[in-house]
């Protein structure tokens, strides 16, 4: 359950900080305006505030691991909201880093 939980809250950061990010992107980028820039900035705070809720204490290892979570993630994202088409390099590069973060979150230790 601790697992399950894990995960949950690694989609939900992922959904903010992607998203946050994506927000800011289209109010600036794309001239969306600040409404936009202002979501997102309130997105990625969010973001940050869902981090601390993961079962693990170590700050360390919780945003390294999400980091494989955000590679993937955004190339889902991008995949979603923008039309874009990884090519297998992009998906092989995702995998890895998704079993990097399963690797640093999950792999047993000794405490």
């Amino acid at each position: 359950m601790v697992v399950a939980r894990s995960v949950a809250l690694f989609a939900v950061a992922a959904l903010f900080e992607i998203g946050g990010a994506w927000l800011v992107w289209q109010g600036a980028r794309e001239h969306r305006g600040w409404i936009w820039i202002g979501a997102g900035v309130i997105a990625l705070g969010a973001y940050g505030f869902v981090a601390t809720l993961q079962p693990d204490g170590e700050f360390g290892r919780i945003l390294a691991a999400y980091g494989g979570v955000f590679v993937a993630g955004s190339i889902a994202w991008g995949m979603v909201a923008d039309g874009y088409r990884p090519d297998r390099w992009d998906v092989t590069g995702a995998l890895i880093c998704l079993a990097g973060m399963a690797v640093i979150m999950y792999a047993p230790r000794n405490h």
